[in-house]
C-alpha cells in the first residue's frame, strides 16, 4: 500500500471540491428558476458565475500540483444540493420555499468554506503558496456570499416566509 501522506489527502480533498463545484454550477440555476424573491434569484445568478471562476481557480491548483483536473464523487455535496431539489419540490409555491433556498445555499456555502479553510491551511503546510493563495481567494468568496445571504434571510427572505404563513 502506498503511503498515505498529507499531499495525498491534499489532492484528494482538491478532486472532492473540483467536484462539488461543478455540481454545485448545475444546480444554481434551477435554484435561481424556483426562487421567488429577485434578490435571492439575483444571489444565485452571481454565485452562478462566481463559481465558474472558482473552477477555472481550481484547475490552476491542479496545473500548480502537476495532476489532472479530475474530480471524485462527493458524497456530501450530493446529499447537500439533493436537500435542496427535496425544498424545490416539497416547497414550490410556498411562501417558505425562498427560505428554504436560502437554506439549503448556505448548508452548500458552509460545506466549501470548511472545505477550502482545510484545503488552505494544508497547502500553507506543504509550501504551496500559490496554491494557498488561490485557495485563499475562493475561500473569502465563498464567506462573502455566506454573509450575503444571511443578510438576505435576515432582512427580508425568513420574514417574508413568515408573514405569509401568519
Amino acid at each position: 500500500m502506498a503511503d498515505k501522506t498529507l499531499e495525498t489527502l491534499f489532492h484528494e480533498t482538491l478532486k472532492d471540491i473540483y467536484y462539488a463545484e461543478r455540481q454545485i454550477v448545475k444546480a444554481l440555476p434551477k435554484m435561481a428558476r424556483g426562487a421567488n424573491d429577485p434578490k435571492l434569484k439575483a444571489a444565485f445568478e452571481k454565485h452562478k458565475e462566481e463559481t465558474e471562476g472558482q473552477i477555472e481557480r481550481l484547475k490552476e491548483v491542479f496545473e500548480i500540483i502537476g495532476k489532472p483536473a479530475r474530480g471524485k464523487t462527493c458524497d456530501a455535496i450530493e446529499g447537500i444540493l439533493s436537500e435542496g431539489s427535496e425544498i424545490l419540490e416539497e416547497f414550490k409555491g410556498t411562501a417558505a420555499l425562498d427560505a428554504g433556498l436560502l437554506a439549503a445555499a448556505q448548508a452548500v456555502e458552509h460545506y466549501e468554506i470548511s472545505r477550502y479553510g482545510t484545503l488552505k491551511a494544508w497547502a500553507a503546510q506543504l509550501g504551496m503558496k500559490d496554491v494557498a493563495a488561490l485557495l485563499e481567494q475562493t475561500l473569502s468568496e465563498e464567506s462573502k456570499t455566506d454573509e450575503a445571504l444571511t443578510g438576505l434571510a435576515e432582512s427580508a427572505v425568513n420574514l417574508a416566509a413568515e408573514k405569509k404563513a401568519a
